[in-house]
């Protein structure tokens, strides 16, 4: 045990401490108890509904660094790559969005992120550390040309459901260094496993809420959103989908909740059409096609023009070489096509001009008290040009008021969505019928 702390002692003494010049982000040095102002910072984001990640930062050969450096300027280099972090996550990251930024038990440098069901995907984070990591060793390398630090990166989410946030950071902290170190499944966490069951099993539940005619205020369609296992650490969406997608079991996961939700569509008899989210990387993966052409055969009676699949705009389509073409065959097979969260993600309009799509949906981030804020609603209004323009109906999400519901009545919004129609219910069929 004494050597351990020794070697703790010495690696956090190597690093030392991180300074960010935001000065919105909170730094908290390496030690060996949590201190009270991470706990609070984590404790606060989730009493603000948040969830918190955890992005571990790895330097897999920093030994090799430090070895072909001159003992003078070992100090210098570390200082570098720090201040290298520092700098690149000021511009990647949203200051607001930060916990804390620091290198936790000397164990790699640390991002604790505040996040959101409704602004963030699990791509959002894939992308962020991507660039992170590229700037950084590109940066590193105008420094020593003849040095290359190799970056690995992992994340995990901290668990909410549990008596102690001190012991939830620590495992979340431990789950991401084992992501970033890319173990053997059976050496990674016990997240691996319940992925597996889940998967094994088919053990997701399907809420349903519905989407409103805002002339009519009839029902006119549902949104099905998907759940792990309740009252376990995957229940919630983020968790169980950025485990299943750096476990390489993603697409598995999606044809699981598409097969759930035809279930629940024939189970209920419903002939309202219905909104189910997935990702471009599984509507872009070669076998798409032909997989919910198979999962219609097996569940007679559905008609492919009653589904719409929910392409998040936050998730990048660049680079994914089936993906337009699976876009074009699900459309001669009569899906429709929606782009999600528009207004909150990175590709900006881009994804409306190249996809087309059939429904926009507004994020909630432009509807939220847009009553009070008239540059809001001259942004909902341009929404609604370019809609027309693409010819989609469009749908307003995240609807909490009466208040914000007019607006959209007054700009002769198509459909609405949010908690002020109704909540999310734990049985669609009961919902549907």
């Amino acid at each position: 045990m004494g050597c351990r702390y020794m070697k703790m002692v010495k690696s956090v003494m190597q690093w030392g401490k991180i300074f960010l010049p935001l000065s919105s982000i909170r730094y908290f040095p390496p030690q060996f108890t949590l201190r009270n102002p991470l706990i609070e910072g984590v404790t606060d984001a989730f009493e603000a509904g948040h969830e918190v990640v955890v992005i571990v930062f790895k330097i897999r050969n920093r030994q090799d660094l430090m070895e072909q450096t001159e003992a003078h300027l070992q100090s210098k280099l570390i200082k570098n790559l720090k201040r290298l972090f520092q700098t690149v996550v000021g511009q990647e990251v949203n200051s607001k969005e930060v916990i804390t930024l620091h290198d936790y038990f000397g164990e790699g440098i640390n991002l604790l992120l505040k996040v959101d069901h409704d602004r963030h995907s699990i791509s959002n984070i894939d992308i962020m550390i991507k660039k992170i990591t590229e700037k950084i060793e590109q940066d590193f390398i105008k420094l020593y040309p003849s040095q290359y630090p190799i970056i690995e990166a992992g994340y995990m989410f901290v668990e909410k459901h549990t008596y102690s946030i001190h012991d939830s950071i620590v495992a979340a902290h431990r789950h991401a260094i084992g992501m970033a170190e890319k173990r053997k499944q059976s050496e990674i966490n016990e997240m691996v496993l319940a992925i597996n069951k889940i998967i094994n099993q088919k053990a997701i539940t399907l809420l349903a809420q519905p989407i409103i005619d805002v002339s009519t205020n009839e029902i006119r369609a549902w949104e099905l959103l998907s759940r792990g296992p309740k009252g376990t650490v995957l229940e919630s969406p983020l968790q169980l989908f950025s485990v299943a997608r750096q476990t390489g079991r993603l697409y598995e996961l999606e044809m699981i909740v598409l097969e759930k939700m035809l279930q629940q569509v024939k189970a209920s008899r419903c002939r309202q059409d219905v909104f189910v989210n997935c990702t471009p990387i599984s509507l872009g993966n070669i076998r798409f096609p032909s997989d919910i052409k198979s999962l219609l055969q097996k569940y007679r009676g559905i008609s492919p023009k009653q589904i719409t699949f929910e392409v998040t705009e936050q998730d990048s389509i660049e680079g994914l070489k089936n993906f337009a073409y699976n876009i074009k065959v699900l459309r001669l097979m009569g899906f429709k096509i929606a782009v999600d969260d528009t207004g909150a993600g990175y590709s900006s309009l881009s994804t409306i001009s190249e996809i087309m799509p059939d429904i926009i949906k507004i994020d909630r981030s432009l509807i939220e008290n847009i009553d009070k804020n008239s540059v809001k609603e001259s942004m909902l209004k341009g929404l609604l040009l370019v809609a027309k323009e693409a010819g989609s109906l469009v749908v307003a999400e995240g609807i909490e008021n009466k208040e914000e519901a007019l607006v959209l009545t007054r700009n002769n919004v198509d459909l609405a969505q949010g908690n002020f129609y109704a909540r999310p219910a734990m049985f669609f069929e009961e919902i549907a019928t």
